[in-house]
């Protein structure tokens, strides 16, 4: 298949503590490969390094040693060079639906006029027909998500992160943006890595899921979503999966030993 979208190649990071008390060791000699189109979905407790693999990914922190690699390539300056999705959408309340959507392509210099004709057909694409004149205050929560993930995809690379979006939606509205999440996926062709504390969205989404116990990591635990594609909802309840999920929130109480 070639080039992987994303590698860690014997990443170590830690935190410096407040007051040169030493250092909070979080990642030690990491490596794994993500191939392109892949889902990958990551859970483990708070505090056991998720969000900060996503900060080394985005450019945000760097390395103590080791490389990241996007498209096969080291990028030492990675900024801009993945999409992100963040828990909160982060949409400016003061901009229209089309102003916000149309952000990404303004940061790269693309003027608003183009930026808002090559934005318009998108929205009908993501469900977003009609909103292009409203606020943010207007639109539902998983409506501003849609929008999220909109400009996350307008980033322009194939590589996309997306941290917990859906947790502070209600259940069915959770369930629906995690199908419309899969349809949007397998049409768009990106590699996503996904971070959540919900097993059943984990199972649900994945082709292979990254479990994160404590700090220090030296390996992650990769497990193989045995699901086909395309899935619904239903297939959570077969034995195989229900199996697999008991065996996810064991591995997660555990200690490591």
């Amino acid at each position: 298949m070639g080039t992987h979208a994303l590698s860690f190649r014997s990443v170590s990071f830690h935190y410096n503590l407040e007051g040169g008390k030493g250092i909070s060791p979080i990642l030690n000699e990491v490596s794994f490969d993500i191939k392109d189109r892949e889902f990958i979905t990551i859970i483990g407790p708070s505090g056991s390094g998720k969000s900060t693999m996503f900060r080394l990914i985005t450019g945000l922190e760097q390395p103590v040693s080791g490389s990241i690699d996007i498209n096969g390539v080291h990028v030492p300056d990675r900024h801009g060079k993945v999409g992100y999705m963040p828990q909160k959408d982060l949409l400016l309340p003061w901009r229209t639906i089309l102003d916000n959507a149309a952000l990404p392509l303004e940061f790269k210099g693309v003027s608003r006029q183009e930026a808002h004709r090559q934005v318009l057909p998108m929205l009908e694409e993501f469900g977003l027909k009609g909103t292009e004149s409203k606020f943010p205050g207007n639109l539902s929560g998983g409506m501003r998500q849609r929008v999220s993930f909109l400009r996350s995809v307008l980033s322009g690379s194939n590589v996309l992160l997306l941290d917990e979006p859906f947790s502070a939606l209600d259940a069915i509205t959770r369930l629906s943006m995690q199908e419309w999440l899969l349809e949007q996926w397998e049409m768009r062709s990106k590699t996503i890595l996904f971070i959540t504390h919900d097993v059943d969205e984990a199972l649900f989404l994945s082709d292979r899921i990254f479990i994160f116990r404590e700090a220090p990591i030296s390996q992650l635990e990769e497990v193989q979503v045995p699901m086909a594609r395309p899935r619904t909802i239903k297939d959570l309840s077969r034995p195989e999966t229900a199996e697999l999920k008991q065996y996810l929130i064991d591995r997660l109480r555990k200690k490591v030993v």
